[in-house]
């Protein structure tokens, strides 16, 4: 079949003013039609550009181009977060699981889709890769389809087949795909988050973990577990040791038994090789991957996710410093409960006691402005270096001195005197 690709000058040209444009993210990030598209900062104005995370260099998020293209984000990665933060860019809060119907319904109607795919197959199928999340909602959904087509992107199984036929304009271009490696960056505290989490973990367990510190640090610490399972919004590379080990079965999981689920993944080359035309791998839409009602059918679903800080009652900040957005809601609600109501399942919250500059992360209150991704209901089970508090079931005091005692102990006298003041003096009772 010939397959007609045009220069990528021409293919933003489909671009025009006054249109919402999605932007295929994370390891799929179409960098080299986004800084075609960047050429065009003097003919094109308000142009909203919609996602979730994207990786690496973003220039049309560059202030000299916010006449011409505004980011209204689903997820604020570190390459958009500084204009996400003025008037030229701004943060839609949604769970994952609900952003592809916001495309399909057309609460967020879509002009243009610009994809990261694969090489068509010999029946014309490219594949969305690493990032199938929501992406596939919006090319199902936009009326103008652009696509980027790498023959370094993998093939990969599940739901996230486009026919070329779909695209209204595609390139070429062999590019490598963004990479990710949070293995180097684990340290003493976070292996033993690990360890306390990993103790926590029985054996025919499902895991959902995202990227990052504590979670390779968590899988580093199951290597003596036997037939664990993964349902997953995304993983990285953290996983291959626990596949080749044969740690990872997925053989007592209740759906896609046999099979890891996500919707995206990233990691580095040796990832993406592992991943490519591996049927062990089923990627499918976010709206599925993370509906709470398909999760919770694992038994023993074990759910890690982190935060930026979390109060004494258990109300957890994920997204924001204060009223500062720094990420986004994601999917960690969709887990959490998906968790929560599985049989033998545990929804984990993990973080380091304090910060970079030693502040500590348990408060006495969110900071002003704080976004609460998850509801103090929701907390089950919080992990730190020094140790684990279940909070489920708790009134506010108990939970409090739970907290406390896994707080930092330069910060525990601070929070005990929050905890009198707030309560008072605690009275013998039954609990």
């Amino acid at each position: 079949m010939n397959y007609k690709y045009i220069s990528p000058e021409k293919a933003v040209q489909l671009v025009k003013n006054n249109q919402r444009v999605f932007i295929h993210g994370s390891a799929a990030t179409p960098t080299y039609l986004l800084n075609e598209l960047a050429k065009r900062k003097d003919e094109l104005r308000n142009v909203e550009l919609v996602s979730i995370s994207t990786f690496g260099p973003m220039p049309l998020a560059e202030e000299a181009y916010a006449e011409s293209f505004f980011f209204n984000s689903f997820f604020v990665s570190s390459n958009i977060r500084s204009i996400v933060n003025t008037s030229q860019g701004d943060y839609v809060p949604l769970f994952l699981s609900e952003i592809g119907q916001l495309f399909k319904r057309k609460i967020m109607p879509l002009d243009v889709a610009i994809v990261h795919v694969s090489e068509p197959d010999p029946h014309g199928f490219c594949s969305l890769g690493v990032s199938v999340d929501i992406a596939k909602a919006a090319v199902e959904s936009a009326q103008t389809v652009i696509a980027q087509v790498n023959p370094r992107m993998p093939r990969t199984h599940g739901d996230g087949h486009i026919h070329f036929s779909k695209f209204d304009a595609a390139i070429f271009a062999d590019q490598a795909l963004h990479e990710i490696d949070y293995g180097k960056k684990v340290t003493d505290r976070e292996r033993l988050i690990g360890q306390y989490i990993a103790g926590l973990i029985e054996d025919r367990s499902t895991l959902q973990l995202g990227v990052g510190a504590i979670p390779n640090a968590v899988l580093e610490a199951l290597k003596d577990h036997k037939d664990l399972g993964v349902h997953t919004e995304m993983f990285s590379n953290g996983i291959i040791d626990l596949l080749e080990s044969g740690t990872i079965t997925n053989a007592y999981k209740k759906k896609h038994k046999g099979k890891i689920l996500t919707s995206f993944a990233a990691g580095t080359k040796k990832l993406y090789d592992i991943i490519n035309d591996n049927p062990l791998f089923t990627f499918q839409e976010a709206e599925y991957v993370n509906d709470s009602a398909i999760i919770r059918k694992n038994p023993k679903m074990v759910s890690i996710n982190s935060c930026l800080e979390i109060d004494l009652t258990g109300q957890v900040c994920a997204d924001s410093i204060g009223s500062y957005q720094y990420s986004g809601v994601g999917g960690q609600m969709d887990f959490m409960r998906g968790a929560a109501l599985s049989e033998g399942g545990k929804p984990i919250l993990a973080l380091r006691s304090v910060t970079k500059n030693g502040d500590s992360k348990i408060v006495p209150f969110l900071k002003e402005g704080a976004g609460v991704v998850t509801t103090r209901a929701h907390v089950h089970y919080v992990v730190t270096e020094f140790g684990i508090a279940y909070l489920y079931g708790k009134n506010f005091r108990q939970r409090a001195e739970a907290l406390l005692a896994i707080a930092h102990p330069d910060h525990r006298e601070n929070l005990d005197k929050a905890i009198f003041d707030r309560f008072g003096r605690k009275l013998n009772t039954l609990y």
